[in-house]
């Protein structure tokens, strides 16, 4: 399978993991459409992930603008998404409880962190592993594809999108 295609599998199947974790934490979620506060200004993503964006969105990219700085190039005046069937991985997991884990002076201690909208509840702490989408295995799998495509660990600016970029 080609990489692209592979990139969207991956978002499908992204797609369909992250469905029980919002049904889990519905009731904390104020996601929803025209919520733009994660859809920050300055996201990268790999370039084959670019690529999707631009297959799908081409005339987007090169006849209309993007948003104002400050906000994701790719909202529109109303705050929603242009691409949104299309949006990279970093978009698909935005809100949900993270974890990851990170290395600190020969430990390995895991993080976690929410969107401060969706933070009232149980404290994320107390989740238990499966109830946080976990950084990393799909972050992985986009590295992968990102090598196979391009041979390199390039990554794209989604501002730098515009204008054919």
């Amino acid at each position: 399978m080609d990489p692209i295609t592979y990139v969207e599998r991956l978002h499908e199947t992204v797609d369909t993991l992250v469905g029980p974790l919002v049904e889990r934490h519905q009731a904390r979620l104020r996601c929803s459409p025209g919520c733009s506060d994660c859809c920050v200004d300055g996201l990268s993503v790999f370039a084959v992930e670019a690529e999707v964006i631009r297959r799908h969105h081409g005339e987007l990219l090169t006849r209309q603008l993007p948003h104002l700085p400050g906000a994701c190039a790719f909202l529109d005046d109303s705050a929603r998404c242009r691409i949104y069937a299309h949006r990279p991985y970093v978009c698909r997991t935005q809100g949900l409880p993270l974890r990851w884990l990170e290395e600190a002076e020969d430990e390995v201690r895991e993080a976690r962190d929410i969107c401060p909208l969706n933070e009232p509840g149980e404290p994320i702490e107390s989740l238990t592993p499966e109830e946080c989408w976990a950084l990393g295995p799909v972050e992985r799998r986009l590295a992968a594809a990102q090598l196979r495509w391009s041979g390199a660990e390039e990554r794209c600016g989604l501002r730098d999108l515009f204008g054919g970029g």
